[in-house]
């Protein structure tokens, strides 16, 4: 599916339909598909594959056969955009390496007198634009990227 060659993923799939492979096991492998590999460029992906491994817990071989070769055209048609996996292990690894950072006060919510007498939300906008909302340890870091979609696995 990654290739986005419909004729080699039906191929494989009917491999592992014949061989006796868990049905649950290949639809779950699409949700994961769906948004590890197609992502942003087709969020609906993950509504099919969803729908896909529900109706293949609900209705089991030999008939899920039709609902797995349906989910397996449709998400490897499917453009493929990484760039959301990308970023979130970009910001993991930050994680990994700073723990967690103080959360900026004005992000913070102030529930009581204190808080906001401390300066907690203060300064809070709904829908800001260009305002680094990130620990300020980590202020110039940007995780996600619409470039960084690493479609080297399309080209096909």
């Amino acid at each position: 599916m990654r290739a986005s060659n419909t004729d080699a993923a039906l191929y494989y799939l009917a491999r592992m339909v014949h061989a006796g492979e868990d049905p649950l096991f290949i639809a779950r492998r699409m949700v994961i598909f769906a948004s590890e590999d197609i992502g942003l460029a087709a969020p609906t992906a993950l509504v099919v594959a969803n729908s896909v491994f529900e109706a293949v817990h609900t209705i089991g071989y030999p008939e899920a056969q039709i609902n797995l070769a349906h989910g397996v055209a449709y998400l490897s048609r499917c453009t493929k955009d990484r760039s959301a996996y990308h970023g979130y292990f970009a910001a993991l690894a930050d994680v990994e390496a700073h723990g967690n950072l103080p959360i900026p006060l004005e992000l913070r919510n102030a529930p009581t007198k204190l808080m906001k007498n401390l300066g907690y939300s203060k300064g809070y906008e709904m829908y800001p634009q260009d305002k680094v909302l990130l620990p300020k340890k980590l202020k110039n870091r940007h995780y996600f990227s619409p470039k960084n979609r690493d479609l080297s696995e399309e080209k096909n």
